[in-house]
């Protein structure tokens, strides 16, 4: 199984993402990489584009969340980038989830966001009006987005394992909310280390501020890898 490790571009312009990414220019394997909106929206598809002419694997993390047939269309003008993972909000429905899987493709996988990594259980239940823990509601949205054929989530380190359990093996369970020993939590509140995601069931990790704000990101994107990887 895949075990990708996205460094997450949370930059605000291209000018900054290159500069970043120019750190990895000796290295013969390019990093994968996660664009977010305000970098997408910043940039544009031409961007995208460009990175992929690069050699870049590229996961676009839009979390595309509407009625369905203007989420199918969405999702069929981005497979035309050649990117290689997209997100959808598992809230969005079966009906919207179908109609995404339809519209992506053969060479993209689409990868359902659960509950967000900076939501707490309190933050969940009160905003959602809903009395469900956040573990039954991670399942519930994890098993809805299964049976509509998305390939995998995106969701919290702790809850990969629970995933796993309750949809298949080969359901993708990439996992944000990833820091090294030390690093500050900043505004994620479900987080862990690389080691920790692995033991958890993770099949795949979004590392943001521990590599983008490191002093040496090569460095710190090796230590990212020795951990998941031993």
């Amino acid at each position: 199984m895949q075990r990708p490790i996205f460094i997450a571009l949370d930059f605000p312009n291209a000018v900054t993402a290159r500069a970043f990414l120019d750190n990895f220019r000796d290295i013969t394997n390019k990093p994968a990489i996660k664009i977010g909106m305000e970098l997408f929206f910043a940039e544009g598809p031409e961007f995208v584009r460009e990175l992929r002419r690069q050699g870049f694997t590229i996961f676009l993390d839009l979390k595309l969340y509407d009625i369905p047939t203007t989420v199918g269309h969405a999702v069929a003008s981005i497979a035309k980038l050649n990117v290689q993972y997209l997100t959808v909000h598992a809230a969005g429905g079966e009906k919207m989830l179908r109609q995404a899987v339809a519209n992506k493709g053969q060479n993209m996988q689409l990868l359902a966001v659960t509950q967000l990594t900076s939501f707490s259980e309190s933050d969940m239940q009160a905003t959602q009006q809903t009395t469900a823990s956040m573990t039954d509601s991670v399942i519930h949205l994890a098993q809805l987005a299964y049976q509509s054929g998305v390939d995998g989530t995106i969701s919290a380190p702790l809850e990969a394992n629970l995933i796993q359990q309750k949809t298949s093996d080969s359901f993708l369970r990439v996992t944000p909310g990833i820091r090294l020993t030390g690093d500050s939590a900043d505004d994620q509140a479900r987080i862990t280390t690389p080691a920790k995601a692995r033991d958890f069931g993770a099949t795949g990790l979004v590392v943001g501020r521990s590599i983008t704000k490191a002093k040496n990101p090569v460095a710190a994107y090796q230590q990212v890898i020795s951990e998941w990887s031993n």
